[in-house]
């Protein structure tokens, strides 16, 4: 049985303006899924709307999940922008597949991938390049690393802010 935490954490890159890489870390759950849904809007709505979720390192998703991401690709095309999921783990794969979410969700084998495919995609414009931003919610730890910003959110902790 996977054990389920409140933890999740988001760690941002800004490759290229309009674009950001936001690595998921944790579950995303009935527990986390609103602050990802959430705190991932915000990344598109701070001018990155094309945007690319690294799951790798994803452990669970459940149905809640599932609605955020699907969330998150409503809330990119309302800008122009784009989703799209790179590395996502066999069993929410398999999840995505079973549900029929893999057809509107462009899902690649590396965020490299995604990346590529989304600049062909799509015309790119405005946010700073090379930017890199942690975002750890629902009791998640770390220290952020030269050149990271870090700032805790969580549905315990409503008043805090993304930086």
């Amino acid at each position: 049985m996977t054990d389920v935490t409140d933890t999740l954490q988001l760690t941002v890159q800004h490759p290229r303006p309009g674009l950001a890489i936001a690595t998921v870390a944790g579950d995303v759950d009935m527990h986390t899924a609103e602050t990802l849904r959430r705190d991932a809007s915000m990344i598109i709505e701070q001018g990155s709307p094309h945007l690319v979720l690294d799951l790798s390192q994803v452990g669970f998703c459940d149905s809640a999940g599932l609605s955020a991401l699907i969330g998150l690709w409503h809330a990119a095309q309302a800008v122009g922008g784009a989703l799209g999921l790179a590395n996502v783990p066999d069993r929410l794969m398999r999840m995505l597949v079973l549900t029929g979410v893999d057809t509107i969700l462009p899902v690649h084998v590396t965020t490299s991938e995604a990346v590529t495919t989304m600049i062909a995609d799509n015309p790119i414009s405005a946010v700073p390049q090379g930017s890199v931003d942690r975002v750890t919610t629902a009791g998640g730890a770390g220290t952020p690393a030269e050149g990271e910003h870090t700032a805790c959110d969580s549905a315990r902790n409503p008043s805090a802010n993304l930086n």
